[in-house]
């Protein structure tokens, strides 16, 4: 028992463990005692001893001196049985001896059981004590740490958001300045939050989408249904992936749960464009030979920066769209498209080669699904294949877009593609059909040869649609190929 002298530590433990009570003392039986109790500042004892071919049991109170001493809290093998415990009145139960004999009563402890018994609860103590000690001072060091990051940090976002600069300034200091992947994650909480709505301006399978003020500017609120959550999260996380921002993708402002108490509400916050989307102005308005053209190049342009990896620290992986469509390209006020609805695109890591494929159930629009899609041949494990399948959506995007154009005053009713081989609502089925066993593509009328502009549209059109893959153009290339188109002469007089 010399252990608590050169452990006192120990000691002190275990005397915090079994003394709750330490200011009253402890509460025992004791026969030899008036009133049959007495107190002590160390254990209660219980004791049987075989005497005389009998048990003689003793219960009384051990001081702290006596518990140190060979013989108070120690059995021996059916000889004697001693038990010290340490709340009140422990020690009223009579102890017995086992039979001799009889295996079923189990043997006295002895020392070294009983001191493993004391020993490694408190050890477990001990280092409960510790890692309490340890896990304060960690939280202390974290509390620390946040309180000098919010001075600095909040003061930030508090100085970007107290500013006089709008929405587009903001944006483009934090992308010139920063890694181009958006605005800090409190600055979108705040400017989501301040936000108010004023009317839908779509519907679609994700939710709908909302024109609201942030300030006194026209923002684009695309609130997403709980069910839709994937697509929520994904859309956010593509639009904020590094150095993707480009004035031919839609440019993202925030993203927020908002819980209102009875549902949770998933908002996408994004730059307003007030004509809306490709198939919207389509609808409405006809486009002159440079308008189309502009279009197009800024279309083209968009995805080519989509399609790109930039390598570097602050790169940008290689992402495919996989629903490119006049729905998801908006116009903006210049003239140009903007590139939007990324909830279903992919991303490319080349330094391991996988591809991020999102966990949804959505598919992309069945009118404009590649035919290695249609009938299930593309290569999933082949990140080309995406790019070449986004590439066979554009040239059907451009077709519609090139029946707009007018030249000399002629030009054609807006229509969709397959408009007059499918139903309104085709399924795989019917578009399979037309698209890859009867090989079919959208009519590319005679009188665009009449025009430069309008016969290499056709030209890329086609180069968009072959049914090997491999053999499309690319994003990059259709690019510099409209880029160097030039109104013939005949056109602009």
């Amino acid at each position: 028992m010399a252990h608590h002298h050169k452990y006192p530590a120990l000691g002190a433990a275990l005397i915090f463990l079994s003394f709750a009570q330490l200011s009253t003392g402890l509460k025992c039986i004791c026969q030899l005692c008036i009133n049959n109790t007495c107190e002590t500042e160390g254990a209660c004892w219980n004791s049987v001893t075989l005497y005389d071919g009998k048990e003689k049991v003793v219960k009384s109170c051990v001081s702290p001196s006596e518990m140190k001493g060979p013989l108070f809290c120690y059995s021996s093998r059916n000889v004697s049985k001693r038990q010290c415990c340490f709340t009140d009145f422990c020690n009223n139960v009579t102890l017995h001896l086992p039979q001799v004999g009889n295996s079923s009563n189990p043997p006295s402890w002895g020392a070294l059981e009983l001191a493993a018994v004391i020993i490694v609860p408190v050890c477990l103590l001990c280092l409960g004590i510790i890692l309490g000690i340890c896990t304060v001072h960690s939280q202390r060091c974290t509390y620390s740490k946040a309180k000098k990051h919010d001075v600095e940090e909040p003061l930030t976002d508090r100085n970007l958001l107290s500013s006089e600069k709008s929405l587009k300034d903001l944006i483009f200091d934090l992308t010139t300045s920063g890694s181009g992947s958006g605005l800090p994650l409190l600055v979108q909480r705040t400017i989501a939050r301040t936000i108010i709505l004023h009317e839908i301006i779509g519907k679609g399978r994700f939710g709908e989408v909302w024109r609201g003020k942030w300030r006194g500017e026209d923002v684009a609120v695309k609130i997403f249904s709980s069910r839709d959550e994937r697509s929520w999260f994904r859309e956010a996380e593509i639009y904020q992936t590094i150095m993707l921002r480009h004035e031919n993708i839609l440019g993202f402002i925030a993203a927020d749960n908002k819980d209102n108490g009875t549902w949770t509400q998933l908002w996408l916050v994004s730059e307003y464009h007030e004509y809306g989307s490709l198939f919207d102005y389509l609808n409405r308005y006809t486009l002159s030979v440079e308008g189309m053209i502009l279009l197009a190049l800024s279309i083209a342009s968009g995805l080519a920066h989509l399609h790109m990896e930039i390598i570097g620290t602050q790169g940008k992986p290689a992402i495919a769209h996989r629903d490119l469509k006049s729905k998801n390209i908006l116009v903006k006020k210049n003239g140009t498209g903007a590139i939007a609805d990324l909830g279903l695109a992919v991303k490319h890591d080349s330094i391991t080669n996988t591809i991020d494929i999102p966990s949804n159930h959505r598919v992309g629009t069945k009118r404009y699904m590649a035919p290695e899609i249609l009938d299930d041949t593309i290569n999933m494990n082949n990140f080309e294949s995406f790019k070449r399948a986004d590439i066979y959506s554009l040239g059907l995007v451009y077709w519609e877009l090139t029946r707009r154009c007018s030249v000399r005053g002629i030009y054609e009713d807006y229509q969709l593609p397959y408009y007059d081989l499918v139903p309104c609502d085709p399924s795989i089925d019917d578009m399979r059909k037309i698209a890859c066993d009867q090989k079919l593509r959208p009519n590319i009328p005679n009188q665009w040869q009449n025009c430069e502009a309008l016969r290499v549209m056709g030209k890329i059109m086609r180069e968009c649609w072959y049914a090997n893959a491999a053999a499309r153009l690319t994003a990059l290339r259709i690019k510099k190929t409209v880029c160097q188109l030039t109104v013939s002469k005949d056109v602009k007089d």
